[in-house]
């Protein structure tokens, strides 16, 4: 138990000095970068956005890690779900329940980073293009996975479902990831890409970035998993202990008959 909390101290420190790191090289060393990159100039809410050079873009450091995190922990959700359903050992539910905790706090941060990004880039809060729209999707399928947790009370039904509409909700990942390169028009920038141009400058910050939060992530699933953990085991003890005093009583009655 020590061990393991010294190891996630670690941890926590570790991405903590990552994501400062990143932080610092972003906004003193690491050049402006390109804004969304388009074919020709575009009219979005009465502002014209076109291919500049714009301070607002040094978000990118932070905002593209932390959705290919939201993206990795909800691969992990539906990998356990798969296991539990093929297993159907409740220990893989409780970790496919964790990990979309996991991929709930990361989506939520990167939603948040994005609608800012969106306000500076365009000029305005919020655009119905293919790839905000697809995470936008993939936002409420998060949160509607917990909607169905909390609303089923039989824990074999509940982690059956839950297991099912994780694996469901994964298919949004690709599709969302990859919207940009199958709808062209797409005004969202293409960051991946063969000569994405990332210069070492650029390059360092993101990867230190990338790194601490998942490093992050790992912290946050291991604690929760814990605390789960630390839950059912509670929960164990109360159900063997009203079942001892239930045996106790009817010795008790069978001692006064």
């Amino acid at each position: 138990m020590i061990k393991s909390k010294h190891r996630l101290i670690t941890l926590l420190v570790l991405a903590a000095i990552l994501i400062i790191a990143d932080v610092v090289l972003t906004f003193f060393f690491a050049p402006l970068v390109k804004g969304a990159g388009l074919s020709e100039p575009v009219v979005i809410a009465g502002q014209l956005v076109e291919n500049r050079l714009l301070f607002s873009q040094k978000i990118f450091y932070l905002h593209v890690p932390v959705a290919i995190v939201s993206f990795a922990a909800l691969g992990v959700a539906a990998m356990f779900s798969l296991r539990y359903l093929l297993d159907r050992d409740h220990a893989w539910d409780m970790k496919a329940a964790t990990a979309a905790e996991v991929s709930l706090v990361f989506v939520l941060a990167t939603m948040a980073s994005g609608i800012f990004w969106t306000r500076f880039e365009w000029g305005v809060w919020w655009v119905w293009e293919p790839r905000l729209t697809t995470y936008f999707i993939l936002t409420l399928l998060v949160l509607a996975y917990f909607v169905l947790r909390t609303n089923i009370d039989d824990e074999t039904k509940k982690a059956r479902y839950a297991a099912v509409f994780s694996i469901l909700a994964f298919i949004d990942v690709p599709i969302s990831f990859f919207i940009t390169r199958l709808v062209p028009s797409s005004i969202h920038p293409v960051i991946f890409t063969s000569n994405s141009g990332l210069s070492t400058s650029m390059l360092i910050p993101f990867l230190l970035g990338l790194i601490g939060m998942m490093l992050l992530g790992i912290v946050i699933y291991q604690v929760r998993f814990a605390l789960h953990s630390s839950k059912l085991r509670l929960e164990s003890i109360k159900l063997r202990y009203e079942a001892l005093s239930k045996k106790e009583k009817l010795a008790r009655i069978k001692e006064l008959d």
